[in-house]
């Protein structure tokens, strides 16, 4: 059935257990006695009223064909997994129907069965492995999942990618700006110092001008009190 590429492996128990009993069911069905006859119609026809219009011989045989096309659907690989989960929900749901309807099967008040109605309250797992096969997903459904998910996660890689070098930039130009500012830092006092030194030699230069327009250039070059 796997090799298909239809059934994954998780179903093929399912499929091989439930189409192999439901098979068999409808073969044995499809030459039943009389008896055997009326006494499903009986309980199908208590459910579903408009069965009075089929007799029991005829009714035997048209479950047993549909049981037979059942369980040969959930034996071929070749169906689709959820078409033959559907049928096989839709079959059980209607042995539940009848169950639920049916006097003498269930107890007094309560969903649990009588000893008549073991056998055809187990049909319940037939509906619960309906159900798991029909809502599995689809196989491209499961591989569009598959391709989201890994996009996502180089989106996210992507995204960590250009952050983390964001990050780094930053943390390059705040380092690269932290000496930028102390070598500005530095100029503005070798200026501030160079300012001074020529202020200093200014002050000087006015000082020695106005002692030669006084006394004359002889007397500077004698000496003055002054500088002594």
């Amino acid at each position: 059935m796997s090799g298909c590429g239809k059934v994954k492996a998780w179903q093929v128990p399912l499929r091989l257990v439930t189409g192999a009993f439901i098979l068999h069911s409808g073969m044995e069905k499809w030459d039943g006695p009389d008896e055997q006859a009326q006494g499903v119609h009986g309980m199908a026809r208590q459910t579903f009223p408009f069965l009075e219009n089929i007799d029991a011989p005829r009714f035997l045989k048209l479950l047993a064909a549909g049981e037979i096309a059942l369980g040969a659907a959930l034996l071929t690989p070749m169906v689709p997994t959820r078409l033959a989960g559907a049928a096989l929900t839709g079959f059980a749901g209607s042995l539940m129907a009848v169950y639920a309807q049916t006097p003498g099967l269930r107890k007094e008040g309560s969903v649990w069965p009588t000893p008549d109605g073991i056998g055809v309250s187990k049909d319940s797992w037939l509906l619960a492995i309906g159900l798991a096969l029909t809502l599995s997903p689809h196989q491209k459904h499961v591989k569009h999942l598959k391709h989201a998910k890994h996009l996502k996660h180089a989106k996210h890689v992507k995204d960590h990618g250009g952050h983390h070098k964001h990050h780094c930039r930053h943390e390059q130009g705040g380092h690269t700006g932290h000496h930028g500012h102390l070598k500005q830092a530095k100029q503005v006092a070798e200026e501030a110092k160079e300012a001074k030194r020529l202020a200093k030699g200014v002050s000087q230069d006015g000082h020695s001008h106005h002692h030669v327009h006084r006394h004359g250039p002889g007397h500077a070059r004698k000496g003055c009190p002054a500088h002594h």
